[in-house]
């Protein structure tokens, strides 16, 4: 009986260190579709948000995915990723409060985060837009900024290599399991004294 006990705890622990195991495969395969697979399917570009504000929504470490768009398509309330300065990186991402058009008929966007009581300074023109806000992801960002794009990929192969294998090993074992003759407890024929199992 004591064995059987020793044998069923040992099951329970591996089934609960296989929900682990899965757990964490998801969670970790979740994140890769959201930062990395999507993005590079739609032609989006991934951003991570550093400031409050676009809070409350969006926190400092929100992963925010943003599409190209044209720029006669955004409205007011239309999140957007624009660049500061024209060419440069750094990039902001805030709301379009109002649209309007310059002395010159160019169209300019004011744009204000959620979280500010005051519009930007500065007008935003068209060719300093990135993209208009996809989805977004809160605090998903702050992983993603910890690694740089080369690590990214380098753990996107690791992952999915460790998946196969993860995988291959379960067949292995389960197939290993099928071959194995059923188990019993021990009995004695008294009348041979012959022990069968």
């Amino acid at each position: 009986m004591s064995r059987r006990r020793a044998e069923r705890s040992i099951s329970i622990i591996g089934w609960v260190g296989q929900v682990i195991a899965w757990s964490i495969i998801l969670a970790v395969g979740a994140l890769l579709v959201v930062s990395v697979l999507i993005p590079r399917i739609v032609g989006a570009t991934p951003y991570t948000i550093l400031t409050s504000s676009m809070e409350p929504a969006m926190p400092p470490g929100t992963l925010v995915v943003v599409k190209p768009v044209d720029t006669d398509q955004i409205g007011v309330g239309e999140v957007v990723t624009y660049q500061l300065e024209s060419g440069q990186s750094t990039v902001v991402t805030h709301r379009v409060a109002a649209v309007g058009l310059t002395a010159k008929g160019e169209t300019v966007f004011t744009t204000q985060g959620d979280a500010n009581d005051v519009a930007d300074e500065k007008p935003v023109r068209p060719v300093q837009i990135r993209g208009e806000r996809l989805y977004f992801v809160p605090y998903i960002g702050k992983v993603t900024t910890v690694v740089t794009s080369s690590q990214r990929g380098v753990a996107t192969v690791v992952i999915v290599l460790g998946l196969f294998g993860y995988s291959a090993s379960m067949l292995v074992g389960a197939a290993r399991d099928r071959r194995r003759p059923p188990t019993s407890d021990r009995t004695i024929n008294t009348d041979s004294e012959e022990v069968s199992a």
